[in-house]
């Protein structure tokens, strides 16, 4: 839109302002361009024919409302070409893509790739020679379903593994059609015969899709040499309603079981047995019993010591019988809680031989068989101490109840014109030592008796040490600068013992 005026020499306007409308006419100046690529579109095999696949859209600058923009949608190139060089129809108008062949030649196992590449021109001008082009390619994939069962590669397998071993023992293999990287092809093995005592389990390798078979529970030769399972493959993804799986997709699997020479066994084991301690030497335990797996094969057997740790026991090679060799000792330290553990081998005379072990408890009931002992064995007190409470005593023994407390407690026999001290019990395991004066400064030996409580009841003689110390202002002195004295009881004896001597 212009203004347009005249004016003469001097600028006064002589006619005007008059506008001046100028219309810009289009031209087809514009090609069609495809502008939202890559075009990716995926069908389903075996799909009807019309299916839309995917819609092509190109854009074009020129008028929208005149030809120059009218845009018209044609295929130029199918690859491949096969199985029919016109797979697919775009409708020219609104450029949808759809497929033009039966769902029969829609097979994606049968084609030559299941990737088709189609070149699409886009013409303005209504399609007319005169029109200008713009091009682009849509890739069309056609996707796998599930329309072919997997099947074994035979319908029997054989396999062989030693008793007594697991881990895999065949793999299993298979054809699919279908594409690898679908749950249409991944294969679900299952057992569906011939394993009531769950002795065999079956994986699918991920990479190959076999069945990897394997033994989880230990097989026996002598229970059973062969086994013979019945095998299902299935896919992940369920099949199509028309597709059934076939007599190829279950197989037989024969397992042969290799028989090796098993280590015996001792029944029960642990073994336990209880026996009283200081049972005589040579005193039979018991006597052990194992037997070998291998029933078939008619084999020995023959016994040995394997652990014990304090050499207290044998055992006869040939009929398993335990004795004793030493003492067997509750309050060993090789004894915990009682019970004194061993361990035997049994071994059989196979090729090579094969060994068994077998553990004994021997849970040893108490004897009185512990002196007791007394605690603390020296004392001190200041020779002129008010308190003449000198020590509190303590017994203990290493035998159990009945055969330690309560403890006896006694002085032995004190001869001479006084008594010098006594003792006082105050428990059932504690005594108290008591002057019954001030004594001089000097080491005392004050002999003192403890009983248990056993049958027959022991007795442990303890000399006390009682240091009699000078005590000035809080600091105690012991050293024993006067000779030592001896109760009168110790002096009376040892001249009774020089008197019976001398005279035998």
């Amino acid at each position: 839109q212009l203004e347009v005026e005249v004016v003469d020499m001097t600028g006064k306007t002589i006619d005007g302002p008059v506008r001046l409308d100028i219309s810009v006419i289009d031209q087809n100046d514009n090609r069609p361009m495809f502008k939202e690529g890559p075009y990716v579109g995926h069908v389903m095999e075996g799909s009807a024919t019309g299916t839309t696949v995917m819609r092509m859209a190109a854009f074009d600058a020129d008028d929208a409302s005149t030809d120059n923009a009218l845009l018209r949608y044609n295929i130029l190139k199918q690859t491949p070409t096969k199985p029919s060089p016109n797979m697919f129809y775009i409708d020219p108008e609104k450029g949808d893509i759809v497929t033009v062949v039966s769902p029969a030649l829609l097979d994606r196992e049968t084609m030559e790739s299941p990737k088709y590449e189609l070149v699409i021109e886009a013409k303005d001008m209504g399609g007319m020679d005169v029109g200008l082009t713009g091009t682009a390619t849509a890739t069309i994939l056609i996707d796998d379903k599930n329309d072919h069962a997997p099947e074994f590669t035979k319908k029997e397998f054989q396999a062989t593994v030693k008793e007594g071993v697991t881990g895999v023992i065949v793999n299993l293999t298979v054809g699919d059609r279908d594409d690898p990287a679908t749950g249409a092809w991944r294969a679900v093995y299952s057992i569906i015969n011939g394993n009531p005592g769950q002795s065999f389990e079956i994986h699918t390798n991920p990479q190959t899709n076999e069945g990897m078979l394997s033994v989880v529970k230990p097989l026996d030769y002598e229970i059973s040499a062969f086994h013979t399972l019945l095998i299902k493959v299935e896919n992940e993804d369920p099949l199509i309603p028309d597709i059934a799986y076939g007599p190829s997709s279950t197989a037989t699997v024969q397992i042969t079981v290799e028989d090796v020479n098993e280590g015996p066994v001792f029944h029960p084991n642990p073994m336990t047995v209880t026996k009283q301690e200081n049972i005589p030497i040579g005193s039979v335990v018991l006597t052990v019993n194992a037997t070998d797996p291998d029933t078939l094969q008619h084999q020995t057997i023959r016994y040995s010591v394997y652990k014990d740790p304090a050499g207290w026991l044998e055992i006869n090679p040939a009929n398993g019988t335990v004795g004793t060799t030493a003492v067997l000792d509750r309050e060993s330290p090789f004894v915990q809680n009682n019970v004194y553990t061993a361990l035997f081998l049994a071994i059989d005379s196979g090729n090579p031989p094969a060994t068994g072990t077998g553990t004994l408890h021997i849970t040893l009931e108490d004897v009185n068989d512990n002196v007791p002992s007394l605690y603390p064995t020296l004392a001190k007190v200041c020779d002129d101490a008010k308190d003449l409470r000198v020590v509190v005593l303590g017994a203990s023994d290493k035998d159990l109840h009945p055969n330690t407390d309560p403890f006896k407690f006694e002085l032995s026999k004190q001869s001479g014109p006084e008594k010098l001290w006594r003792i006082n019990r105050l428990n059932n395991t504690h005594a108290q030592v008591i002057l019954l004066q001030n004594l001089k400064k000097a080491n005392y030996n004050i002999p003192i008796s403890v009983t248990d409580s056993g049958k027959p009841p022991l007795t442990n003689t303890t000399e006390l040490r009682l240091q009699v110390c000078t005590c000035k202002k809080s600091k105690m002195d012991c050293s024993a600068t006067d000779a030592l004295h001896i109760s009168l009881t110790l002096i009376l004896l040892s001249l009774l013992s020089l008197f019976c001597k001398s005279f035998a």
